[in-house]
């Protein structure tokens, strides 16, 4: 047997069924089979992680694993559905140690039992070059009820989960230490915007409230201004944000009333893996007492060319940028 085969036996094929009717027949086979379900329709969204790019090569193994699994099933999440199984395909550097996979396919497990979903296939590639992780998620949802980004209509409730900004702040801690240093954040405050971006949460139980209320939807992966730009853009309308009205943790709203320049990091920063989703004004009530941890901040208009953020006093806020681009630095 050649040493990826000992790799994958020993890593990988824990994590999926080892039984022969399984999809992916322990990982005896090159290739998987998903039988056919009745009443619901196959999503599948991928993503990639790049060391020196979506993390710090020295980050936890285990937290590493978790946030490739967590940033897909947040996809399928904000379609209003719920993630199934997964691909893996690794680019492991020549020199990796047992100990970090084992802590890597460790974190895999606890993320799949946590999201329920199992591993059913895949590849794993030497490379010269850094870590790169890419999964392909598969996830299932009521026939006809999967909410794309485009379907917001003027008049429509803006809604967004969780807090927002605390992924970006905590990444500000790995690379300008300096500029939170002149705050006074607490230990537990510091710990927790490190664990907002080292392990995202995706709001699995918001699932079927987007599917039953939402007109649009999308998770919030490259800042909530440029994310909610994007969704405007799909459906051809236009919308503000009532930044006063942007859930923040503590800790966010320590690090702002003390630094009040961090407010555009925050909107525009990235990370959050939140569900930002469109209900139409009529079932905006039942869906803020159904759904868990959700706020109103925003709403759609005509217009499609005019998405506003407003400050506490109602007037447009400048900012720099809208969201992270990974392509910024490439001329046109």
């Amino acid at each position: 047997m050649t040493k990826e085969h000992d790799l994958i036996n020993r890593y990988f094929a824990p994590l999926c069924s080892p039984s022969e009717a399984a999809p992916a027949f322990g990982l005896l086979d090159d290739t998987a089979i998903l039988p056919p379900t009745k009443d619901h329709q196959l999503l599948v969204t991928t993503d990639a992680l790049v060391a020196g790019v979506h993390f710090f090569a020295d980050d936890p193994a285990h937290s590493i694993a978790h946030k490739a699994l967590a940033v897909n099933v947040s996809d399928i999440v904000a379609k209003g559905g719920h993630p199934d199984s997964y691909v893996l395909t690794i680019a492991l550097p020549k020199n990796i140690e047992p100990n970090w996979l084992q802590e890597f396919a460790s974190g895999l497990g606890d993320a799949q039992s946590e999201y329920g979903c199992q591993l059913i296939g895949g590849d794993t590639v030497a490379t010269s070059g850094p870590l790169m992780i890419s999964i392909t998620l598969l996830g299932k949802v009521t026939t006809g009820k999967m909410v794309r980004r485009k379907g917001a209509r003027p008049g429509d409730v803006v809604f967004v989960s969780g807090t927002i900004g605390d992924a970006a702040l905590g990444l500000l801690l790995r690379t300008n230490g300096e500029l939170l240093a002149k705050t006074t954040l607490t230990s537990r405050q510091v710990e927790h915007l490190r664990e907002r971006y080292l392990q995202p949460q995706p709001r699995v139980e918001l699932a079927a409230n987007v599917a039953t209320y939402a007109s649009a939807a999308l998770d919030v992966s490259d800042g909530l201004v440029g994310d909610f730009s994007k969704l405007c853009a799909a459906s051809h309308v236009g919308g503000t944000i009532e930044a006063a009205r942007v859930p923040l943790s503590d800790a966010a709203i320590s690090a702002l009333a003390q630094e009040p320049d961090l407010l555009e990091t925050i909107l525009t920063g990235g990370d959050d893996y939140e569900v930002l989703a469109v209900v139409p004004a009529a079932l905006a009530e039942k869906f803020e007492q159904e759904a868990v941890n959700v706020m109103r901040i925003g709403l759609i208009g005509e217009r499609q060319d005019s998405i506003k953020v407003l400050d506490a006093d109602g007037q447009p806020l400048e900012l720099a940028q809208s969201a992270y681009d990974h392509f910024g630095d490439i001329e046109r």
